[in-house]
């Protein structure tokens, strides 16, 4: 697969493409290829056609690159980004949404139609295949509790629909993760609600972050995963390491539990300022902080 641009005449590749372009992060080395699919078919094709291969290359799948870090010397292979399959639609007191979706755009036309449950989704960066993928959640809200099926395509080049029981959702978790499938769409099943109270919940979460959250900078949101008994954060903050900057990636002074680029950091930065605040904070209260964000290609 010299030529992938040969290869598949039409499709929207490109070669040896700079992935700091494309994350929330700012940071990231090259991908080797770089494909936005425009139908559900032309992923389906790449995928049937690379796995049939016997020269098949590594593939990495994603939306809206949010709560990620991918390294400085980037990704081998080809990277597939699902950002121009970004349909929604609703029937009745459902919404079906392509992956590539913003999960922002989703909670925005639940809001129109009058639908509640996904009010929580408001300020989420990221894409719907990526919320599924991790079972994104925020102010008590989670992917688990409105999603009701999801469509993916297998590795092999099946199109198959596997419901919510299905999934093994836990706490950033879903059975996705673990069967390398990559995800199509979403149904949410939602419930009617009070337009004006769908508004004002929404319009108080929007609130709340801007004023907790670092969103003036470039960052991959939430760095860590709840600790058992423990908020990631307010850890953070008690080991004093607020402030903390190499290169140009810091720890958050507004938010602890955030990691920003203050302009010139690079993917390195950003695992060295993660690997020493988990060594602090194992040192001084005992606790194993855990990655939340995903940290993609050779460290």
């Amino acid at each position: 697969m010299e030529n992938l641009i040969q290869y598949f005449p039409g499709y929207d590749i490109r070669k040896n493409v700079r992935l700091a372009d494309y994350t929330n992060t700012r940071v990231g080395g090259p991908a080797d290829w770089a494909f936005w699919p425009k139908t559900i078919a032309q992923v389906k094709t790449v995928i049937e056609e690379l796995h049939a291969s016997d020269r098949a290359l590594p593939i990495t799948v994603l939306g809206n690159a949010s709560n990620l870090i991918i390294t400085d010397d980037g990704l081998r292979g080809l990277v597939i980004f699902l950002t121009d399959l970004a349909e929604i639609q609703v029937v009745e007191q459902t919404i079906t949404a392509s992956a590539g979706a913003a999960i922002i755009d989703v909670a925005r036309v639940a809001q129109q139609n009058g639908l509640t449950g996904l009010e929580w989704a408001a300020g989420i960066p990221g894409s719907v295949g990526g919320a599924v993928y991790m079972n994104a959640g925020a102010y008590g809200g989670q992917v688990d509790s409105v999603v009701s099926t999801i469509e993916v395509l297998t590795r092999t080049g099946e199109i198959k629909s596997i419901t919510n029981a299905d999934l093994a959702f836990a706490y950033r978790h879903s059975a996705v993760q673990e069967t390398g499938d990559i995800i199509l769409s979403a149904t949410f099943a939602l419930e009617l609600g009070d337009k004006a109270a769908i508004d004002a919940m929404m319009e108080d979460f929007n609130t709340r972050r801007a004023s907790k959250q670092p969103l003036e900078f470039p960052s991959c949101g939430s760095v860590f995963k709840r600790p058992v008994g423990y908020f990631a954060g307010k850890l953070i903050m008690d080991a004093d390491l607020q402030g903390y900057t190499i290169g140009g990636a810091q720890v958050s002074t507004k938010h602890a539990g955030f990691i920003v680029n203050r302009g010139t950091a690079s993917a390195t930065d950003y695992i060295q300022v993660i690997r020493h605040v988990q060594q602090v904070v194992a040192e001084k209260y005992g606790v194993t902080l855990e990655t939340e964000v995903r940290i993609l290609g050779e460290q």
